[in-house]
């Protein structure tokens, strides 16, 4: 469902967010045809006689790249009532065979050219459509062409072949097996209460268990030829290319597909628009409380034109306010929930819905839900201040402006997404400077009576709301308490609100700027710098995204400070930006710094404190003061507290509620001997934590552990180094170097007898058709970067064999997969592992499929094939690494401390290509003993273990 805050990053952004399903009745139109909005310029769009439409665009971030995305316009709303799941079904079947590519050997193809399987080769279904994704790590023109082909293939020329389709539901049934969470039963219980008889909701894209089984290649195909026809689908090539080769290309392989009849794809509805004054009550152990208000309305047609794109503006810094509102309450000293929101979006093109959502403690239920409403009333009553207008519009700015600023370095995914928002959306794509500019002429209109007005056109009215209820049980009173408390809010009066005027930053000044001892040019051309207090400084400047900087900072200390005493003594540092500074609350802070590109936030890892992000040229004295205050001032204040302490139940209650989190919950336990600092530990162990323990456990750290900062993106080096001295080199003399672990116990991966499993059994409270088999095997610290890469690129390979044994053949497992981890902290610390899920009556199919897997990889070296195919796509994504700020920052937030990183990486692809097929056998011989290691099997609570070796 699109909200209108979805709605405004469509209306302003320069790259718009991905349109949600809305589908249209079928036309070949562009929306830009129709509309007053300027179009991006940069995009080519065509369109075949046969109604096949393509978008073209030549982009070079990453340079010699591309990406390409079919579209077709066959989603699960499509389906017949014995079609359910079909659309989904046929998404995976266009990996099973066409006319010119044998079954089994596209997955393959694309491997030897680089493409990971899941990474690079994907496709989605949804309600409306299924898209086809490849992103091609090389933008060649035989590469762009095998793609094409490819997307041929699957358009109009799928075998379906009796022998694939049975092979291959049991992978789609393996994949509904696996989705089947406590989450989405109760999103579909909640589609069902509030859109009762819609065929939304009788439509969900994994389809159902009957008509899945009841599939046949006939009853796909006839699916296929209805729905997969020229006019459905738009294709979309972003990259490094010759527009007009591909363009060439496209007409000549689309140009002979045959135009087909179509029909329109169905209404979502009926929504009764008239529903109202029903309450549910929905109940789950794994679930959190929350309360639920909606009413329906008609849906608003408002094609896109710059006047509804204004008026979209209006009601998004509407709702915008009233979410801060609310969110100012969530992080007060004594909440009244732990959060709220409230908003209005389209159900498709079949009706609109503006809800209230209420999440509360167990219990808290009704003090939350008059406080969310009061909140809701007194905006519709009272309307804005200018200063919350002024805020958000100060939001808005920025984010045109740093858009326009970085226009010329979007992304082959970002313009590749403003494409798909046109096919899917009728969003007509815009240029960002064109954006900003009509922006800054409507600014003034954007006014509190104007903002007011627009968003009371559109929202529905709560009155007589449909009710929903969820959590872990029922509410004291039931439906008549819930009728009551809504019935209270209702009677009320609610005064207006003055907000005080936001404070000036606190933070600007450290002391006298520090002084910079040494200053040299490192491997790559990162610049490193050492300050005369021992905070180091690392520089790469770049052209790869214009007007952007990334900021890494890193502190001594992180989980080292964990002890065997003391084993969470880190746990809260995530916490600790809830806390403010000690000038500042959250709250303030965000008034403060609306509208400017800026972060904060400390996380815990192996050996530091850490902390990112992304700014601007003109914000990054901003940004580093920022980071600089929360280390120095951190505000430890008593409202960060109470939203910590407010997750504990419910994380606790939902830790058995899948499979997938039993096993994580115990994990570090089991891989380490029930070391408590790697355990989960209980409930009371993390309401013993407290921000006092906290401060007495980091502070010394805080104030005097060695500092090294990264800095990645475009700025002007001089300056920056003048503002880093004005901060963090200000800072008193810090420690020279990092720490190390060598002063604390080892962590070490617990060894049963020789030539034996150690199992462990962990029981779930989800469905009783899922279980987990997961078997580990030590292996060593990464110290060595050969052993490293061989064991790497034996989970390539592992991983190319379980697809093939566990997926593909036997159909018993969705997304089988292997690891390995490889400590850098832990001398000697390292395990391998692999991972299915399945059904538990197939465990020790599984299992055997596994050993046979392991003992094929033993007897004998791998094919050349095989090799190729798991070692191409590494060999590309190292080619490609530092082709984005992100992969440049790996290496320069660590250069001085950790220069290891750059000496590996700058070896890594001729380390990779020395492997042999000898070499992987070897590893395998050496490390994963079929009769030894360790085995967790993850079984549903209503069955004991009776699974032997």
């Amino acid at each position: 469902m699109k909200t209108c805050l979805t709605a405004l990053a469509l209306i302003l952004a320069a790259t718009p967010l991905a349109a949600q399903d809305n589908p249209r009745p079928d036309n070949l139109s562009w929306a830009f045809e129709t509309s007053d909005v300027p179009v991006d310029r940069g995009f080519r769009f065509g369109r075949l006689s046969n109604g096949m439409r393509y978008v073209i665009r030549h982009n070079a971030t990453p340079a010699g790249t591309a990406i390409v995305r079919m579209d077709v316009k066959a989603g699960s709303l499509d389906e017949g009532p014995a079609e359910r799941g079909f659309a989904h079904f046929l998404e995976h079947m266009a990996f099973n065979g066409s006319r010119n590519v044998p079954e089994g050997e596209m997955v393959p193809l694309l491997e030897r050219e680089g493409l990971a399987f899941g990474a690079d080769t994907n496709a989605s279904t949804t309600f409306g459509r299924t898209l086809y994704k490849l992103d091609l790590p090389r933008a060649d023109a035989k590469l762009l062409g095998t793609a094409l082909m490819l997307m041929r293939e699957t358009a109009g020329n799928l075998t379906l072949t009796p022998e694939a389709v049975a092979r291959e539901r049991g992978v789609v049934m393996a994949e509904m097996r696996d989705r089947n969470s406590y989450g989405l039963r109760n999103t579909t219980d909640s589609m069902d209460f509030f859109y009762p008889g819609s065929l939304y909701t009788q439509r969900l894209p994994i389809g159902t268990t009957e008509t899945l089984n009841a599939a046949t290649a006939a009853s796909l195909r006839a699916f296929y030829e209805r729905e997969y026809v020229p006019a459905h689908v738009t294709l979309v090539v972003v990259g490094d290319i010759d527009v007009d080769a591909v363009e060439a290309d496209i007409r000549r392989r689309f140009g002979d597909w045959q135009a087909h009849a179509f029909e329109a794809q169905p209404d979502a509805g009926p929504i009764n628009l008239a529903d109202r004054d029903r309450i549910r009550i929905y109940t789950d152990p794994a679930l959190s409380e929350r309360v639920t208000l909606r009413r329906h309305g008609a849906y608003i047609d408002a094609p896109d034109t710059l006047a509804n794109r204004e008026q979209a503006t209006l009601r998004a810094v509407g709702y915008a306010i009233v979410n801060r509102r609310l969110g100012r309450l969530a992080r007060s000293a004594t909440p009244p929930f732990r959060s709220a929101g409230f908003g209005t979006g389209d159900l498709f093109e079949t009706a609109r819905s503006t809800a209230l959502s209420v999440s509360t403690v167990d219990g808290g239920w009704r003090v939350g839900l008059l406080a969310a409403r009061a909140e809701y009333r007194r905006a519709l009553l009272h309307g804005f201040t200018v200063d919350e207008v002024a805020e958000q519009v100060a939001r808005l700015r920025t984010t045109a402006r740093n858009a326009a600023a970085s226009a010329d370095t979007r992304s082959n995914g970002a313009l590749a997404q403003q494409a798909l928002a046109l096919v899917e959306g009728r969003v007509v794509p815009t240029a960002p400077q064109s954006a900003l500019e009509r922006f800054e002429a409507f600014a003034p209109g954007i006014t509190p009576a104007a903002v007011l007005d627009a968003m009371r056109e559109e929202a529905v009215p709560l009155g007589q709301p449909l009710i929903r209820f969820e959590g872990r049980k029922a509410p004291e009173g039931g439906e008549q308490a819930l009728r009551a408390a809504w019935a209270q809010v209702e009677d009320s009066k609610v005064a207006s609100r003055t907000e005080a005027r936001a404070k000036p930053f606190a933070y600007t000044a450290f002391g006298t700027p520090g002084r910079v001892v040494s200053d040299a040019k490192g491997p790559l051309d990162i610049r490193q710098i050492r300050f005369e207090n021992g905070v180091m400084l690392n520089l790469r400047r770049t052209d790869l995204e214009k007007e952007r900087v990334r900021v890494s900072l890193a502190i001594d200390g992180g989980d080292r400070l964990n002890t065997l005493k003391n084993p969470r003594a880190t746990r809260l540092v995530a916490n600790l930006a809830d806390g403010g500074l000690g000038r500042h609350s959250v709250d303030e802070l965000q008034t403060i710094l609306a509208g400017r590109s800026v972060g904060a936030g400390l996380a815990s890892g192996p050996v530091a404190f850490n902390a990112g992000a992304a700014t601007t040229p003109r914000d990054l004295q901003l940004q580093l003061e920022l980071l600089a205050a929360l280390i120095t001032d951190p505000g430890y204040r008593p409202e960060g507290e109470v939203r910590y302490r407010q997750a504990i139940d419910a994380t606790f209650a939902k830790l058995d509620a899948t499979p997938k989190s039993a096993l994580q919950a115990r994990f570090g336990g089991f891989t380490s001997g029930d070391d408590p600092r790697f355990t989960l530990g209980t409930a009371d162990d993390y309401r013993a934590l407290s921000y006092a323990r906290l401060k007495g456990d980091i502070e010394e750290r805080l104030a005097h552990g060695a500092i090294e900062i990264g800095l990645v993106g475009d700025f002007e080096e001089e300056a920056a180094i003048a503002l880093v001295a004005r901060t963090f080199g200000a800072l008193p003399r810090r420690d020279a170097v990092f720490g190390v672990q060598d002063q604390q116990s080892p962590r070490v991966f617990p060894s049963g007898p020789a030539g034996q499993v150690t199992r462990h059994v962990v029981h779930h409270q989800g469905p009783t058709d899922q279980a987990i088999v997961r078997m580990l095997w030590p292996t060593r610290d990464d110290e060595d970067p050969l052993e490293v890469a061989r064991l790497e690129l034996l989970h390539e390979v592992m991983d190319i064999a379980l697809i093939e044994q566990l997926r593909e053949a036997l159909g018993k497992a969705y997304s089988p997969g292997s690891s390995s981890s490889m400590s850098h902290i832990w001398k000697g610390y390292g395990y391998f592992q692999v991972n299915a899920s399945v059904e538990p009556a197939e465990i020790d199919e599984t299992r055997d499929t596994i050993r046979n897997v392991i003992a094929s990889l033993q007897a004998a070296p791998v094919s050349e094939d095989t090799l190729l195919r798991a070692r191409a796509p590494m060999l590309e994504r190292l080619r490609n690494a530092l082709k984005s700020n992100g992969g440049w920052m790996g290496l320069a937030a660590r250069a001085q401390s950790e220069p290891d990183r750059i000496v590996r990486f700058q070896n890594a692809e001729a380390v990779l290509r020395s492997i042999t097929a000898n070499d992987i056998q070897e590893m395998a011989r050496h490390y994963l003993d079929v009769n030894g290691g360790m085995e967790i099997l993850v079984l549903p609570a209503s069955q004991a273990s009776t699974h032997g070796a």
